[in-house]
């Protein structure tokens, strides 16, 4: 995807530096992030508007800490420096960093203390974010001070004539009250952007490009009705209108009624061409016995990929293959002792594109979900649909601990849907970003009329998250639990105990396999 402004922004590995992205690209600009040690001649390949450098957890005078060169200061190119940033600018241009008597961290409020464009029509005295153990002793060459706080007094620092500016806390985080404004002054005041990056013209750039990349050929599109691939066969049916072809997998690992659902949603609304294909007994029947998750991830992969290219088969020649990957799953994740590259493999089609001579088509490889949901919307899907949780691509089967069988299925699929349904209904849908049933390999005593009963056990699981990389369980009030509890036991045969799991990521997965 060509974009005419691009702010770059270089990751010294700080916990914030999606955050970063994240509020420039809420300002209608482009954002993309790279390692610190991102070369000079693809920094100039890029030719960003503007540079931020994040913060990182290391000190700039540690013997492995990461550095840059520099030359990116005399590219012409505005540049912004947070935290760790603002010390490495202070040590290019010759000022001093020393660790501080106490580490800053926490709140603290910022006086200006010059007129300059970052701070323009900024509040005296707001709150900002501190985290950090070294602070500016004597400044850099040709910088002056243009903010303080109670504890540094070289709180950020500006060269006006080079465009080159620093500060010690985190603009990017909520709890900086101004920090939006902050960083909207570096993005308009400073780089002058014109800020047009929004979903519809993401759409009209996107169609063009698709258009021109696939000419005549047929596009096959896994659609699993998940939020990323819907988008992203309706964004390319768009294009190329019939020369795509969906195929949906029902793998019997779906919720109640999903396949159908989805199959009905496309077809009524969007006139795609979607091939069903039921291969609920091949996915059971290959699953049977197997306990091990990993086991069953690669299992469930493997046969999906079976039948998807056993459907592919029937049409000739197909040469390009539809992904809703995220940008989350693209960035190159910096471990400070150098940069590491992790990038997952994206379960649902793992080895398809080699296996069967595929290029790929992800118009979405460089959004946040957020921004994948604001294009759907943008493409007219309702809004029910664009603000679905999640999904696994194995779907139940990392729900159901240990052997899954036909019966099981069952339970959980009817536990799980009491229990959205009466999110739903409460009204709190919206607020959770993952909720759902697992059932559990455990059986438990319990009491029916006048009989023991000896049965299954259901966790239900809520999450609230921005991104699903952190997660925190949602507080239902206990009214709620109980009214869902009650239900799931009065009407799923075979369950006899209902638990709420409370634990948040790190150090537990939102998952339970």
């Amino acid at each position: 995807m060509s974009h005419h402004e691009t702010i770059l922004i270089l990751d010294f590995g700080s916990q914030y530096t999606q955050l970063i992205a994240r509020r420039i690209r809420e300002l209608n600009v482009y954002s993309e992030i790279h390692p610190f040690n991102f070369s000079l001649e693809r920094i100039k390949e890029l030719n960003p508007v503007g540079i931020i450098l994040s913060g990182g957890p290391m000190s700039v005078y540690d013997e492995d800490s990461p550095q840059i060169s520099n030359e990116i200061f005399s590219l012409n190119i505005p540049v912004l420096g947070i935290c760790y940033g603002l010390q490495l600018i202070c040590k290019n241009f010759e000022g001093t960093v020393e660790p501080a008597k106490n580490r800053e961290y926490g709140k603290a409020y910022l006086e200006v203390i010059s007129n300059n464009s970052l701070f323009k029509n900024v509040n005296d005295k707001s709150i900002v974010w501190m985290s950090h153990g070294d602070y500016i002793t004597n400044l850099p060459n040709n910088f002056d001070v243009i903010a303080k706080t109670e504890n540094s007094p070289i709180c950020a620092i500006a060269n006006e004539e080079k465009n080159i500016f620093g500060v010690q806390f985190h603009p990017e985080v909520v709890h900086s009250t101004e920090g939006k404004r902050i960083l909207s002054n570096f993005v308009f005041e400073i780089c002058t952007c014109s800020g047009s990056w929004t979903p519809h013209n993401f759409v009209e750039q996107s169609i063009i490009e698709i258009k021109e990349r696939v000419g005549d050929k047929k596009v096959l599109c896994a659609l699993s009705g998940g939020v990323d691939s819907s988008v992203a066969a309706i964004l390319v049916d768009k294009a190329i209108g019939d020369q795509l072809i969906c195929i949906h997998v029902d793998s019997g690992l779906m919720r109640k009624n999903e396949s159908a659902d989805i199959v009905k949603m496309f077809d009524e609304n969007y006139h795609l061409k979607v091939i069903h294909v039921d291969a609920s007994e091949l996915f059971l029947e290959r699953l049977k016995g197997i306990s091990d998750p990993e086991l069953k991830r690669k299992i469930i992969g493997n046969t999906f990929i079976d039948v998807f290219e056993q459907e592919a088969k029937k049409f000739d020649d197909p040469q390009f293959l539809v992904q809703g990957t995220l940008y989350p799953d693209v960035i190159e994740s910096v471990s400070v002792k150098g940069a590491s590259v992790t990038i997952k493999t994206h379960h649902n089609v793992g080895g398809l594109p080699e296996k069967m001579n595929l290029k790929l088509i992800e118009p979405f490889r460089e959004l946040f979900k957020d921004e994948v949901r604001a294009i759907g919307k943008e493409l007219g899907l309702p809004e029910s649909f664009i603000e679905r949780h999640p999904f696994p691509g194995p779907g139940l089967a990392v729900r159901l601990l240990g052997d899954i069988t036909k019966d099981e299925l069952e339970i959980l699929r009817e536990a799980d849907d009491i229990f959205i349904s009466e999110i739903k209904s409460a009204g709190i849908y919206n607020e959770i970003w993952q909720a759902f049933a697992v059932l559990l390999p455990v059986k438990t005593v319990g009491v029916m009329g006048d009989s023991r009963t000896y049965e299954n056990v259901i966790a239900l699981r809520a999450v609230t998250s921005t991104d699903g990389m952190t997660a925190d369980w949602y507080r239902f009030n206990p009214e709620f639990l109980e009214q869902v509890s009650n239900k799931i036991i009065r009407n799923v045969r075979g369950v006899n105990r209902v638990v709420y799991d409370i634990s948040s990521k790190p150090p537990s997965t939102i998952e339970w396999e």
